[in-house]
């Protein structure tokens, strides 16, 4: 499925980190080499939610690859500060088992990040870019309070729209 709105939240990541170059091919050797070099992390993309395996639950990467919260716990992280997941599902767990958070975004923390904005349900894509916007460049000990502003700044943006649009 084809989420447009990528490209602008790209765009607005590169503004912000006023990056030099983002590879063309985010392959999961790629992403794992550059995970374990950088602060932060953003990715922009599809997530799944696996309930019946928790671990095999993954970040959709190029040509169809997964990322899955298996391979993230197992990296080496020594520079690990944010992780931005801008894809549906990276904290949802599984309702038989809310006690335990078994997640993307957990996974993200085990891993070594202090801060992790994820999403407990599908983000529509035209309001990822904003939300992006609106919590940077992030506080990595301030994650959830600018989620809880973007998510306001959403709310008052587009009042009429249903609560899980924002």
């Amino acid at each position: 499925m084809h989420i447009p709105g990528t490209k602008t939240e790209i765009n607005q990541i590169q503004d912000l980190a006023q990056a030099r170059r983002i590879p063309n091919m985010a392959t999961i050797d790629r992403v794992q080499e550059a995970m374990q070099k950088c602060q932060w992390a953003h990715f922009a993309c599809h997530g799944v939610q696996d309930v019946t395996r928790p671990t095999a639950s993954a970040l959709l990467l190029a040509g169809g690859s997964r990322l899955t919260l298996s391979d993230i716990i197992q990296l080496a992280l020594p520079h690990a500060d944010f992780a931005f997941l801008s894809a549906c599902q990276t904290a949802t767990g599984d309702e038989k088992l809310q006690e335990e958070s078994v997640h993307l975004a957990a996974g993200m923390l085990l891993a070594g990040y202090r801060g992790v904005i994820a999403t407990m349900w599908t983000i529509m894509d035209q309001d990822a870019p904003q939300v992006t916007k609106d919590t940077s460049p992030p506080d990595p000990t301030k994650a959830a309070e600018a989620l809880h502003f973007a998510v306001q700044k959403l709310l008052e943006r587009y009042p009429l729209k249903s609560f899980l649009h924002w």
